[in-house]
């Protein structure tokens, strides 16, 4: 899977926030205020809005076409250096026919956010660039209280440094996925509570593996299946997989269904390795690891490296994924690392 690595980003640049899906940006601009002030002021980035990003929620949900503009224009602004999602939501697939994926392959840029921003990811699959997979403005960057260090020196390194990525570690400081209501203002400065780390889980494999990395929001990429945006075996083959499920919960049952389909389409047999985002509230953990183990089992795969509880996802902090870039998986070490860097 060869895609274009885009351009770094320089102090002083500027970079467009979007909303595709949920518009809380509109919703709850103390948030969105926040989460912009600390691009500008920790990043030196200047800030601009797409034209319907802050929107209400309820324009944004019956304008899907609106939003899929806002994006092309976002693309198409030479201007714009990056990207980045406003938060997540459950529709960014109606905005699919109304995209043209050349725009997006001429015009190669960052693109950054997780969950429901999958289906955006995937766009970008198809027009061969590689996006990353990580937080949004009103989830990291506005972070209640203060952005965690650990946020901070990934977007530096990934987004920022055209070096190697390296090896990447579990937050020493521990996660949270603490829910303090955001349409309450007055707890915007409270900080959340942290859970100690327990490191993360090498559940299976006793080899070194190395493959580019694709994957997403597990009930996200379920709508995108049988679209034309679902990339075709050949783009699985020899992959890391990367995967994580929203603050919906799904229930360890879905796991094993979701599981056995990338079985029955050849994609797991085809994987070098899957790494697992820690689930919210760390709900499922255990119960999420036996039935990946119960699929791989039922596939003959004894010996596919499997990480869990990482990092990344619906937690908080987290490190970012890049589309295609080549990762490792060390399951002697028990180490994780990206071999390359995510911009240039």
């Amino acid at each position: 899977m060869k895609l274009i690595a885009p351009k770094k980003l320089s102090p002083g640049d500027k970079v467009a926030t979007i909303s595709m899906s949920w518009g809380a940006a509109g919703d709850l601009p103390h948030r969105y205020l926040k989460g912009k002030e600390r691009l500008n002021t920790i990043f030196n980035l200047e800030v601009t809005e797409t034209k319907n990003a802050l929107q209400s929620a309820q324009w944004i949900y019956n304008n899907p076409e609106a939003r899929a503009n806002d994006l092309m224009e976002a693309f198409s602004d030479s201007s714009v250096k990056a990207i980045i999602s406003n938060i997540g939501g459950d529709d960014s697939i109606r905005m699919l026919k109304y995209i043209d994926v050349n725009i997006i392959k001429s015009n190669p840029k960052i693109f950054l956010g997780f969950s429901d921003s999958t289906i955006t990811h995937f766009m970008c699959l198809k027009a061969g660039l590689s996006s990353f997979y990580g937080t949004s403005l009103l989830v990291g960057f506005a972070e209640n209280s203060a952005m965690h260090n650990y946020q901070i020196d990934d977007i530096k390194k990934t987004l920022f440094s055209s070096t190697t990525i390296g090896q990447i570690h579990p937050n020493p400081e521990g996660w949270t996925t603490e829910f303090l209501d955001w349409f309450d203002p007055s707890l915007q400065d409270i900080k959340r509570k942290l859970n100690p780390s327990s490191g993360w889980q090498f559940i299976r494999g006793n080899s070194v593996v190395q493959g580019p990395l694709i994957g997403g929001c597990m009930e996200v990429l379920e709508m995108l299946k049988g679209t034309d945006y679902w990339p075709d075996p050949e783009s699985w083959k020899d992959c890391i997989l990367f995967f994580e499920t929203s603050e919906g919960k799904p229930q360890p049952d879905y796991i094993r269904y979701w599981l056995r389909n990338y079985a029955a389409t050849g994609i797991l047999k085809n994987a070098k390795g899957i790494i697992f985002g820690r689930p919210y509230d760390n709900l499922y953990a255990q119960e999420y690891e036996t039935e990946l183990l119960k699929v791989l089992d039922e596939e003959g795969l004894y010996d596919l490296p499997v990480v869990t509880q990482m990092d990344f996802g619906h937690t908080c902090p987290t490190f970012t994924l890049p589309y295609g870039r080549l990762a490792e998986i060390n399951c002697i070490d028990q180490t994780f690392s990206i071999l390359e860097s995510g911009v240039i």
